[in-house]
C-alpha cells in the first residue's frame, strides 16, 4: 500500500524479506555467494544482499528503471541474453519482472544456464489474475485491461505506466508450475505465496483458487547437475 508513496521503505522492507528467504531456502548465509539479479529496477534487492556480504550483481534493461544512482557495476542487459558465462552464479535472483516479458520459459532458461549445479533460482511474479495483477490499475483489470487503463487515466488525468501486452502480461500460476516442473534442469524446492503469513504453500495447491488468491508466486528452483 506505501509503494508509491514511499517506495524507499516499500522496496527497503521487500530486499531485506527476499534475502531472509534466499538464506533460510540456501541453507546458508549469503556472505561470500555470487548473486545475479536480473531486473532489480534501482538496486535495492542487489544492495540487500552486498550489505550482508554477497557479490551481487545487477542486470536490468531499462535505463529508466536503474534512476540517477544505480548501485556501482551495474549493467544494461537484456534478461533474455545475459552477458554472462554459464554457470557463474551461486544465486540468480528476480523479484516480479516476470509478468513483465512476454517469454517467460525463454526467460527462465537464462536465469538456469547462469546458475551453478546446486544454485538457486529466486523467482516471483504477480500472476494476472491477483487482485493486483493489473498493477496500478488494479483490481479494475478484472472488467478488461482497456476499461481499466481508461479508468486511470479519468482519475489521475495521465496514461498508466502498464500497457497489457506490451510491457505487462499476463502470467498465470498452473501454466508457470506446468513449465517448471517439464524441465529436466530444475527441481522445484518450493512453489509458494511470498505474502502469505500462513498457509503460503497449501493455497498453490488448489488448481482455481491459487490463480486468485495468491497474489503473488514465489519460486524456489534448485539448478540441476549436468
Amino acid at each position: 500500500m506505501r509503494e508509491q508513496d514511499d517506495p524507499e521503505y516499500c522496496y527497503a522492507l521487500l530486499a531485506r524479506d527476499a534475502v531472509d528467504q534466499v538464506e533460510a531456502y540456501g541453507g546458508r548465509a549469503v556472505d561470500g555467494l555470487t548473486v545475479v539479479d536480473v531486473g532489480g529496477g534501482s538496486g535495492y534487492f542487489t544492495e540487500e544482499f552486498r550489505r550482508r556480504g554477497a557479490q551481487a550483481y545487477l542486470f536490468e534493461p531499462d535505463l529508466r528503471e536503474l534512476g540517477a544512482k544505480p548501485p556501482d557495476g551495474a549493467v544494461v542487459a537484456d534478461g533474455y541474453l545475459l552477458p554472462l558465462a554459464d554457470g557463474v552464479a551461486d544465486v540468480t535472483f528476480t523479484s516480479n519482472v516476470l509478468e513483465h516479458v512476454a517469454d517467460p520459459p525463454t526467460f527462465i532458461s537464462e536465469l538456469v544456464r547462469v546458475t551453478r549445479p546446486g544454485g538457486l533460482i529466486y523467482v516471483s511474479f504477480t500472476n494476472w489474475l491477483s487482485p493486483w495483477g493489473g498493477h496500478e490499475w488494479a483490481p479494475w483489470h478484472y472488467l478488461g485491461a482497456e476499461r481499466a487503463r481508461a479508468r486511470y487515466r479519468r482519475r489521475t488525468g495521465k496514461d498508466a505506466k502498464h500497457t497489457l501486452g506490451e510491457n505487462l502480461f499476463a502470467v498465470h500460476i498452473g501454466r508457470t508450475l506446468r513449465q517448471v516442473r517439464g524441465r529436466d534442469d530444475v527441481t522445484v524446492v518450493s512453489a509458494r505465496s511470498r505474502y502469505w503469513p500462513f498457509l503460503a504453500e497449501t493455497v498453490v495447491k488448489a488448481p482455481g483458487l491459487r490463480e486468485f488468491a495468491t497474489w503473488n508466486l514465489l519460486l524456489i528452483l534448485r539448478r540441476c547437475p549436468p
